[in-house]
């Protein structure tokens, strides 16, 4: 007898898959572990051999989303390009998936609202922001070594990029009408730029 295939991260991605819409639609203080089971068409026991908690879950989802932003911009050779042009491909990785977000951004400030009270979730979002800022940080100091940029704090023009990014999401939250993410974060990353070219 041939043994079993190992399909453990195939049926990660299904459960994972289903929580997003679940969590979409339902929000997640509303979403019971039972629609996850349901939306998959697993049993709730076979959701708990994956996944124990719904904390877990909102934790693989962000994962999902930052690995994936992380893994694109790691392969690219950084060593050919500027610091400006570098800044730009991580805009550019990052906005390959401002789609997902827009469609996750419910569940996703719930995420935020969990932070303040949830040590796992506020830990989770920790690691990804310093991960972020391990990538942003030498880039600046690349372009200021280079003179390409002027003598700026760089983690304080990093943290700038963050929220232009972060509030240009948010903005759009808020009025869909004013904003068009994309087009706005990469103009507002560009209005940064310029203020420190050298």
């Amino acid at each position: 007898m041939s043994p079993r295939p190992n399909v453990t991260d195939e049926r990660k991605a299904q459960i994972i898959n289903a929580a997003e819409d679940v969590f979409t639609k339902k929000g997640f203080d509303e979403a019971r572990m039972d629609d996850i089971a349901e939306e998959t068409g697993l049993s709730k026991g076979t959701l708990y051999l994956y996944f124990k908690s719904k904390d877990d879950l909102i934790i693989a989802i962000l994962d999902r989303i930052f690995q994936r932003e992380f893994r694109a911009f790691e392969q690219i050779d950084l060593s050919r390009v500027s610091a400006t042009e570098t800044v730009n491909l991580f805009v550019d990785t990052v906005s390959k998936d401002i789609k997902i977000m827009l469609r996750l951004m419910p569940v996703a400030y719930e995420f935020l609202a969990l932070a303040f009270r949830n040590k796992t979730v506020q830990k989770s979002l920790k690691v990804f922001v310093n991960r972020y800022m391990d990538i942003l940080v030498p880039i600046i100091e690349n372009g200021i070594a280079s003179g390409e940029f002027k003598e700026v704090d760089p983690q304080e023009v990093a943290i700038a990029m963050g929220a232009i990014l972060e509030g240009t999401i948010l903005i759009w939250v808020y009025d869909k009408s004013l904003v068009k993410p994309e087009e706005n974060i990469r103009s507002g990353i560009r209005l940064l730029l310029e203020g420190v070219q050298a």
